[in-house]
């Protein structure tokens, strides 16, 4: 009764949003009775019902003739969060600065605010709202008090615009980078500690981790890293661009003191929008990107200092997590991970075919990287794209090398059957 009566608050809150004009169409309805129809159906059993994703997929405006399996770079929007994006764009365009900053601004950002809190699990007073992964972090890494000498442990396998902006620091101020060197496919979360925990020393101060690595999609033992840092008195900053919306997890329960995240990944939230989560008490200590009237101050707000931005954009955010909830985290979970085995297990039993990426379920999610012998990725991605009309992206990146394909919920087991015969083509050729 308890999950029936969360489930019911749940889609209650999300038709009460219906009065954009998609629910309005027959597609529209038809996803909300099957979502009341099919609700105590297991995440297993759910994720294997073509019939209900078909409907999500009717939910997006995605190419008919190009599949797109890129959608690690940034994930295409529901109808939903579009129709609010243009609804609060010419909303805002009647008296700008009146609908802009004394009404979307003041009285639309808290809730937004306190809906990706109740996602993320934690206080709506440590979630700031910001543009994209690269921004939140670069209000901690920048931020930070760290003085010559200090040390702070990262990966070779971190996303470039992290690590440049830990670089530049070390330039700057003198800091000292420890690097540790992954395997993008083991699947040994005792190993992959090990390989942080033996950069670690009497002067390192924080270390950062990537929760799933952008190249090849190998999730990382991040509660397991993190408990190992607080053993040591260290902080903790993680990059979950692409775990939040993907994988259902509580950001505290990872142990963190940081997490950025950007939301039109796996969220389908609008392009340019990201969150910073900043453990309560640390707050005070980061010095915000953009200077706040005051920069030692406790208010997460401080971080959000930006200047005139996209408020239309920023309230699509809203639509973006009432879609997520309506599919619910753990069966979204689910399917991306049922499709991700779904093509690689067919695609491994061709010859030269392999997959650079952990199968183990507690190490991946919706990514993996193929791989042909004797073929670059360039050259596969390119016959993926020129012969069959197939977005994915080459990845030749620090002992990562491989064509990174990555479905989303609108994604169909025959899409990814048209894959799977485009690779059979290509190895037979």
């Amino acid at each position: 009764m308890t999950s029936r009566r969360k489930f019911l608050q749940k889609l209650s809150a999300f038709t009460a949003a219906t009065t954009l004009p998609f629910f309005h169409t027959l597609e529209g309805k038809n996803l909300v009775q099957a979502i009341q129809e099919k609700q105590y159906l297991s995440t297993n059993v759910i994720a294997k019902d073509e019939d209900f994703w078909h409907l999500i997929k009717q939910a997006y405006t995605v190419s008919p003739t190009v599949l797109n399996l890129n959608n690690g770079g940034v994930s295409p929007s529901p109808r939903t969060v579009q129709e609010a994006v243009e609804h609060y764009n010419r909303w805002s365009n009647e008296l700008p600065s009146h609908y802009m900053w004394h009404i979307l601004d003041r009285n639309g950002k808290e809730p937004i605010r306190e809906k990706l809190a109740n996602l993320a699990g934690c206080s709506k007073e440590e979630i700031a709202i910001h543009r994209n992964t690269t921004e939140s972090l670069a209000n901690v890494i920048f931020g930070l008090p760290l003085k010559a000498g200090d040390e702070v442990v990262l990966s070779k396998q971190d996303y470039p615009n992290m690590i440049n902006a830990w670089k530049q620091r070390e330039l700057r101020d003198g800091i000292v980078l420890k690097w540790v060197n992954l395997d993008p496919i083991m699947a040994d979360t005792s190993l992959i500690v090990q390989k942080y925990t033996g950069q670690f020393s009497d002067k390192t101060k924080l270390v950062h981790v990537t929760h799933a690595i952008n190249w090849s999609g190998q999730i990382l033992p991040v509660k397991a890293i993190a408990e190992a840092a607080k053993k040591q008195n260290l902080e903790v900053l993680v990059d979950g661009a692409h775990t939040f919306g993907q994988i259902d997890f509580n950001i505290p329960d990872l142990n963190c003191d940081y997490f950025g995240t950007s939301l039109h990944k796996w969220l389908c939230a609008p392009f340019g929008t990201g969150m910073l989560y900043v453990k309560k008490d640390k707050i005070s200590k980061i010095y915000p990107l953009m200077a706040a009237p005051d920069s030692k101050s406790e208010d997460i707000r401080k971080f959000e200092h930006i200047g005139t931005r996209s408020i239309a954009i920023e309230q699509g955010i809203g639509q973006a997590i009432d879609f997520h909830q309506m599919i619910g985290s753990q069966r979204k979970e689910a399917r991306l991970r049922y499709l991700k085995n779904y093509w690689t297990e067919k695609v491994l039993k061709f010859k030269g075919v392999t997959i650079n990426t952990p199968m183990n379920p507690h190490f991946s999610g919706a990514i993996a990287l193929l791989a042909v012998e004797g073929k670059t990725p360039q050259e596969v991605a390119r016959y993926l794209k020129n012969k069959h009309q197939i977005h994915s992206v080459a990845i030749v990146w620090e002992n990562i090398s491989g064509v990174r394909i990555t479905p989303n919920v609108y994604t169909l087991t025959t899409d990814l059957d048209r894959l799977v015969k485009a690779v059979k083509l290509f190895v037979e050729a």
